[in-house]
């Protein structure tokens, strides 16, 4: 399918990035520094990261900040920070789903706010992508807490199925510092790039054509709603910050009221 794929410019694209990824003692300090440049934030649930005071702070601060807000969703994996796969079938991976996005659902209401999307974490994120009768059962467990939320997700062949085939809308998600391979898809054996120049060069591509550099030395064409910014990186605030001023991020349902004329 990314052979049918057009070269375009993108004109709006939302900015994501995580929060509460802090558990008891073991505190995230560093995560709210990009919070003034991004337009959508992922909050833990609990599972791979997230204790109650520390979910609650996290949707206080994104509420202040008129931020949107969506369920990081991860395996129940403290000490692996979610990073270990694991191996569940159908029927555990969609209460397991199902329970966090309905604990921050109705956390966020206690605050009157609405969570808009669903985005999966670590070893969840890439098993998602590589495997798509996976990706189809978190796709089937996020309709089932709300038809209305956005399964957010590598971008690929993979997720742009599943949107068609379980009627979901989907938020196709590209990051600078991965590494692509010709298909389009993230070579997550490849070491992140932590050069900031090269990173914004790699944004003005994807603006300009739609266009994610591969693992071959050549061009790929990707879809492209939003784009991650992970706090792990050494040089994650000069990064949003440069990015901040090469476009203005907008979050996806807000793009898409904009293109349906509603705004």
């Amino acid at each position: 399918m990314q052979n049918v794929l057009e070269r375009k410019s993108i004109k709006t694209i939302d900015f994501n990035c995580d929060l509460a990824q802090s558990f008891g003692i073991y505190k995230n300090s560093s995560e709210s520094r990009l919070l003034d440049y991004v337009s959508s934030v992922n909050i833990a649930c609990g599972f791979h990261a997230g204790d109650p005071l520390t979910i609650k702070e996290a949707l206080l601060q994104a509420k202040e900040k008129n931020i949107v807000v969506g369920a990081h969703i991860g395996f129940d994996d403290i000490q692996g920070f979610g990073y270990r796969q694991m191996d569940l079938d159908s029927e555990e991976l969609e209460a397991l789903v199902m329970y966090q996005v309905g604990a921050i659902m109705n956390f966020a209401k206690a605050y009157s706010m609405e969570i808009e999307h669903v985005r999966p974490h670590g070893a969840m994120y890439r098993q998602a992508a590589e495997d798509i009768e996976f990706s189809r059962t978190i796709a089937k467990a996020i309709k089932k807490c709300s038809q209305w939320l956005v399964y957010y997700g590598a971008t690929g062949d993979n997720l742009e199925q599943i949107g068609e085939e379980e009627n979901i809308q989907v938020a196709h998600e590209v990051h600078l510092e991965k590494i692509y391979t010709e298909n389009g898809n993230i070579d997550f054996s490849a070491r992140d790039l932590e050069n900031t120049s090269v990173s914004i060069q790699r944004l003005k591509d994807l603006l300009q054509n739609s266009q994610v550099t591969n693992n071959l030395g050549g061009k790929t064409i990707v879809r492209a709603d939003s784009i991650h910014f992970s706090n792990k990186l050494s040089n994650a605030k000069e990064l949003i910050i440069q990015a901040n001023e090469i476009t203005q991020p907008l979050p996806y349902n807000y793009k898409n009221a904009q293109l349906s004329g509603w705004v």
